[in-house]
């Protein structure tokens, strides 16, 4: 009896091994101290300020998986898990230093591991993020056939005085909301349930109302927001940064909130992408579980002081940035009052 007969082949691990690291070495800076394949990742904070702080960040693509292995496409959830990490550490105003990732599957299939750790590198590359480690597990029996599981980790700086926590967020205060790229990594299990399970949709199949097929609706990737909030985060004009994950603007939004502000938002003061009313009507769900479950096309919101919306949205426009005024902060419990349609 060998390892190989109890499933598990040490040598399709190895070639796996060594795809992945020409991918990330592709991602090192000056600061990744070591290749990867030791026991531990390697980054010298040379050169960062006394004050930095760092903050990090853990999370998985959760069901949309089932979608890339329906399909058999791998190459956009590495950006998935990497953007929405980004995204996590970025709403308090940190940049990227490094990433590490979890992949784990009953048989390990080269292939797709490295379709899985392009993506990843990719999205790492766009950032500036190196991607200085992780772990590759084959569990045979734990998974079913050709499904795996992926979750990362970010590591990322900021100076201590200029952390966006929204302590300084006040009544009066604007709302911007930034556009997503769908359903980002949130609500799939709700999506799928309709969608495929009730409906008998085909992922293949092209939905008119998409413009593009179910599958490809399905797979876009979270939008990495870094590129647009890093020059408003330079400026200080923040005062707050909401990333609108499982939860939706309704669980999400007051975990910056401080004692005495609600957020008053304007339901209909932005287009919400064709998914969510495929989803709703399909489905019958109810509003308060689609705003509680998916972003419904604003996958970011900006808290900002009224005096400086028109230097915000300036540049947001400059950048070619679709963004809506979406709400208000008004006195009350921290918490989510939707108003008007």
């Amino acid at each position: 009896m060998r390892y190989r007969d109890a499933g598990v082949d040490i040598d399709a691990a190895s070639r796996a091994k060594a795809r992945i690291k020409s991918l990330a070495r592709r991602t090192f800076s000056r600061r990744v101290l070591r290749d990867v394949g030791a026991f531990g990742g390697f980054f010298s904070l040379e050169g960062l300020p006394r004050d930095a702080v760092l903050i990090s960040s853990v999370d998985g693509v959760g069901t949309k998986l089932k979608i890339a292995f329906a399909l058999d496409r791998h190459s956009t959830v590495g950006e998935d898990i990497v953007n929405h990490c980004v995204n996590d550490i970025a709403v308090h105003g940190a940049a990227p230093l490094f990433f590490l990732d979890y992949l784990a599957t009953g048989k390990l299939r080269p292939r797709v591991v490295e379709e899985v750790v392009a993506g990843l590198a990719r999205a790492c590359r766009a950032v500036g993020c190196a991607l200085i480690g992780g772990e590759t597990a084959e569990m045979p029996g734990f998974y079913p056939p050709n499904e795996y599981d992926l979750a990362g980790c970010i590591v990322g700086w900021v100076r201590r005085r200029r952390i966006v926590d929204g302590s300084g967020i006040h009544p009066g205060d604007v709302i911007l909301g930034l556009a997503s790229s769908g359903l980002h990594t949130n609500g799939y299990s709700l999506a799928r349930k309709v969608l495929l399970e009730q409906e008998g949709l085909k992922l293949t199949a092209r939905v008119p109302v998409l413009g593009r097929t179910l599958g490809d609706e399905l797979l876009e990737p979270h939008r990495c927001y870094w590129a647009v909030v890093e020059p408003l985060l330079a400026k200080g004009w923040l005062k707050g940064i909401v990333h609108v994950t499982g939860g939706g603007l309704t669980d999400n939004t007051p975990r910056i909130l401080p004692s005495g502000c609600r957020a008053e938002i304007q339901l209909g003061s932005w287009p919400v992408p064709a998914i969510f009313d495929l989803i709703a009507r399909r489905g019958e769900v109810p509003q308060d579980d689609m705003l509680r479950t998916f972003n419904m096309g604003i996958g970011l919101a900006l808290i900002v002081a009224e005096p400086q919306l028109s230097r915000v949205a300036g540049m947001l426009e400059k950048a070619r940035e679709e963004f809506w005024v979406i709400g208000r902060i008004v006195r009350g419990h921290p918490s989510v009052q939707y108003v008007g349609a």
